[in-house]
């Protein structure tokens, strides 16, 4: 090297710390490398997106199409979210789950996750801990340390249906703990808590003193005997101290549209809002519209999509279970199943050995074509995540080739 080129700088000074310590998103990484392989001419399945596959409905599209053309939709409106689209949202949240807020209690954000970044950014000081119930969406323990946070890791197994448990909550508890996370219906395991639950958990953290952030993404999306239960709206005690997330994603089938919201306690609701006044402004104009057709209209979308799903789940339960060495519990919400495959870690298929779930999963690409998260993503080793928000046919042919794949296992 010349005198007079510079050497490079260490990664450590050319990327702040904070920043260069988040993982890139497994979900999204796996969806990207079956698309890539796809427009590569290979016959990938991929069960690694979670989102629907349906099309976002007409009457929604049609909203958008409109607001394009209005030119009040061509400039900046308020950071917090248009002011017709908070009322609505406050609307459809005492409607969907008996939780009555005012729109100044809402903030409408570039989708959930920047609703979970803006929330724990809000209520963290360096140093506060969160308690994660574990299997854990990959986007919560980043989005905590990023706003200075600690992430505390509670693991349920399938031996209770991946629900935690009070006094699993109550062992991880410190001087330092600020918020429990919960999570009801769950990614990346489908978990629903009964009600009877739901009220328990958010009386030990009344009782404690502690924020519940709550994730209510997936709360249309319920299967048999279970119900979704919003946990402010059976403890109005908990109120002052509660953040609910959620957004048209998952309901109305927009993914791609970038809604969410934070409801909450006024004082943080507006500490969130000069955060994303800063960070981004307004919410495109065009998706608020879209959201707001959204949230205005009826169920009878997420009726049909429920419907599918329940029939997927059902399919993908019964295949996973007949592969020996996989366990899979039945999930009672979402679009996901989360078999543990801890009985065929260490046996040898087409001449390797896979260790770890992470190396089944690679393994599984690489000799079924079909794309699978690991549980190392969501803080669980000796899983997989497959999101059955595909089409049945691809789902029968991605689960058949897992299991002929599989039933190669020998000691």
């Amino acid at each position: 090297m010349s005198a007079a080129t510079p050497s490079p700088e260490p990664t450590a000074r050319r990327v702040s710390a904070r920043v260069g310590a988040i993982s890139e998103s497994a979900t999204l990484a796996v969806d990207a490398k079956a698309k890539a392989l796809k427009a590569a001419g290979r016959p990938v399945i991929g069960f690694g997106a979670g989102e629907p596959d349906f099309p976002t409905p007409d009457y929604i599209v049609d909203a958008a199409v409109e607001a394009c053309r209005n030119p009040k939709y061509h400039r900046y409106t308020p950071a917090g979210g248009l002011p017709e689209l908070k009322a609505a949202i406050a609307a459809k949240t005492l409607r969907d789950s008996g939780y009555e807020v005012d729109a100044s209690q809402v903030l409408v954000t570039n989708g959930g996750k920047q609703a979970l970044y803006e929330a724990f950014a809000a209520l963290l000081d360096p140093g506060d801990e969160v308690i994660v119930p574990a299997p854990y969406w990959t986007t919560y323990p980043e989005s905590i340390r990023l706003a200075g946070g600690v992430p505390v890791e509670v693991v349920a197994d399938e031996s209770t249906g991946y629900r935690v448990s009070i006094e699993q909550l109550e062992a991880a508890r410190t001087e330092r703990t600020k918020v429990v996370l919960f999570v009801s219906p769950s990614n990346p395991t489908g978990a629903v808590y009964s009600p009877a639950d739901t009220e328990a958990i958010g009386r030990w953290a009344l009782e404690h003193g502690l924020w519940v952030l709550t994730d209510e993404i997936y709360e249309h999306l319920v299967y048999g005997d279970a119900t979704f239960t919003s946990i402010p709206a059976v403890l109005p005690e908990l109120r002052e101290k509660c953040i609910v997330v959620n957004g048209v994603a998952k309901t109305y089938a927009m993914t791609g549209w970038r809604v969410g919201w934070v409801i909450g306690p006024k004082d943080v609701v507006k500490a969130a809002t000069n955060l994303q006044s800063h960070a981004t402004s307004n919410v495109a104009n065009v998706s608020q519209a879209a959201a707001l057709a959204a949230v205005s209209g009826d169920l009878e979308a997420v009726a049909a999509m429920r419907e599918a799903f329940d029939r997927r789940r059902k399919t993908i339960v019964r295949m996973l279970n007949e592969i020996d060495g996989v366990i899979c519990p039945e999930p009672e919400g979402a679009f996901y199943a989360y078999p543990s495959v801890k009985g065929v870690l260490g046996k040898e298929i087409r001449g390797k050995r896979s260790q770890s779930s992470l190396e089944l999963a690679a393994l599984i690409l690489e000799e079924a074509e079909v794309a699978v998260v690991p549980g190392e993503a969501f803080g669980t080793p000796g899983y997989l995540r497959l999101s059955y928000a595909l089409g049945d046919e691809d789902l029968v042919e991605g689960v058949s080739r897992i299991q002929k794949l599989l039933a190669e296992a020998k000691d």
